[in-house]
């Protein structure tokens, strides 16, 4: 699975750099596969596919905080629960539905990203 920010959000600023991924970013902000992670040039998603790592993606999200559904890992492999989850004042750090995953595939996600 991935985590998902919904609309609660106050901007604060406290999950972005618990995020061992780099998967959140700023309302607004562009956003690259190589941001903070070993990843660059042509690279294989693990769902399939090829992207520039290197590329500059739209937003997700023009108003508030959002994370990047194939750099999330939920943390597995750095910690026990997601971090964004557990220091958000508004509990508005939920599991995304739309993207769920094994824990297998996160700790796949986070070898991708990492270059382990």
């Amino acid at each position: 699975m991935a985590i998902i920010i919904t609309d609660e959000c106050i901007n604060c600023d406290a999950c972005i750099s618990e995020c061992p991924n780099n998967a959140i970013y700023e309302p607004a902000q562009e956003w690259a596969y190589a941001d903070e992670t070993a990843l660059s040039g042509t690279v294989k998603l693990p769902s399939g596919g090829e992207v520039d790592a290197d590329a500059q993606n739209d937003p997700i999200s023009d108003e508030f905080y959002f994370i990047v559904p194939d750099k999330c890992t939920e943390c597995k492999g750095f910690h026990d629960e997601p971090q964004c989850a557990s220091v958000c004042p508004v509990d508005c750090c939920i599991i995304d539905e739309n993207h769920i995953e094994t824990e297998a595939a996160l700790l796949e996600k986070k070898a991708w990203l990492h270059g382990e």
